[in-house]
């Protein structure tokens, strides 16, 4: 889904110290690795993929995971899952905070990093925990998903980007050790759109982003999707939920209208609502990004 190009005057980068000095280290830590857990947001799965992991992990195995799955149709789910089946990839989808799909997820990081301690054996040489890491962007719900592999609360897990900081191994059973790591983001992000899609669903510092940019952009993305897409999204969302009608108004002009109506003319919290509401899942299940077209 296509942009206002007005939305790029305002240049989101974000690229935090300890996420420099995190990704030096990840890249070592990799050669140690056997499978790479990529854990995306459902909302936005192609925003949310790092454009250099696939260079990093070369040929290792990848497993890539769709989490806050509740946050999305079942019907939008089974899309995902066909385009990434026919680009080869098997997809999982969680709820980590539910701890939704952590089972088949384990599994499957068991079963793609097997043949490792077969090649030991064949060569005399003990079987050894095959060496799992967790990567993905900042506040995707990584540090989640270990605590619920793990079943208990080892790492430290909160709704907002940057609070893994460090990277350390955590050991899940006699069978799996997991490599903790911070949120990784490229050095510059190039798609302006994928920012600002990170910035809307609470991916990327706040500090790099306009909130209220943020949410009118969403305004604007989420009523050019409910007319190309509407079966695949809540009816009416904003205006269920504001009693204000978004057809004849441009993202900007709605938090103005909102704010007027419901805020006493304060735009920032119009701006604040409309966003909280919207990562919190009270205005319903709602992708902002849905499989490409085999044409594009």
């Amino acid at each position: 889904m296509a942009l206002n190009s007005n939305y790029k005057l305002s240049l989101i980068q974000w690229y935090p110290g300890h996420i420099a000095k995190a990704e030096k280290k990840l890249q070592e830590q990799l050669k140690l690795v056997d499978v790479v857990l990529e854990v995306r947001d459902t909302r936005i799965p192609l925003a949310t993929h790092h454009p250099h992991l696939d260079k990093w992990i070369g040929s290792k195995k990848k497993i890539v995971i769709l989490n806050r799955v509740d946050m999305i149709f079942p019907e939008v789910r089974q899309q995902w899952q066909d385009w990434f089946k026919s680009q080869g990839q098997t997809v999982y989808f969680s709820n980590a905070k539910q701890g939704i799909g952590a089972a088949s997820i384990l599994k499957a990081a068991q079963s793609a990093a097997g043949d490792v301690n077969k090649r030991r054996r064949k060569r005399g040489m003990l079987p050894r925990p095959i060496r799992a890491v967790v990567i993905g962007f900042p506040n995707v719900g990584k540090s989640a998903l270990i605590n619920r592999l793990l079943k208990r609360k080892i790492v430290e897990s909160a709704a907002r980007p940057g609070v893994t900081r460090q990277l350390r191994w955590v050991r899940i059973s006699q069978e799996v050790e997991l490599l903790d790591a911070p949120g990784v983001i490229p050095l510059k992000l190039e798609d302006q759109e994928a920012a600002l899609k990170l910035a809307i669903c609470d991916d990327i510092g706040q500090a790099s982003y306009d909130k209220q940019i943020a949410a009118a952009a969403f305004v604007d993305l989420l009523t050019q999707m409910e007319v190309t897409h509407g079966h695949l999204l809540p009816q009416e969302a904003l205006k269920s939920r504001y009693g204000v009608d978004t057809t004849s108004l441009s993202g900007e002009e709605y938090i103005r209208v909102l704010a007027d109506n419901r805020y006493q003319g304060n735009i920032d919290r119009s701006t604040s609502h409309i966003l909280t509401d919207f990562r919190k899942g009270n205005l319903g299940q709602i992708p902002l990004e849905l499989p490409p077209l085999e044409n594009q």
